[in-house]
């Protein structure tokens, strides 16, 4: 997904559910948990910190990844028939 795709899917759920919506997210589809945002980065701020190991830096700088930020509970199989 980039963030253009990303961009409009959220700014289709704004218009239907409003812009105070709840944005957490659910991964592992077989055994599903819901799991709030901690935040936002980029490969280019990740590979941008002054360290001194190397094995910390990502593939590419033109990625974006949203950072999980705790489990809340379990998640919906149903959550992976219905995306898009």
């Amino acid at each position: 997904m980039t963030i253009d795709e990303l961009i409009a899917r959220l700014e289709e759920y704004r218009d239907e559910l409003g812009g105070e919506c709840e944005v957490r997210v659910m991964t592992q589809q077989n055994w599903p948990f819901e799991n709030r945002i901690a935040g936002l980065t980029s490969g280019q701020e990740i590979n941008g910190q002054e360290d001194d190991e190397d094995d910390d830096d990502v593939d590419t700088d033109q990625i974006v990844y949203i950072v999980e930020g705790g489990q809340l509970g379990y998640g919906s199989k149903r959550a992976w028939d219905v995306a898009y």
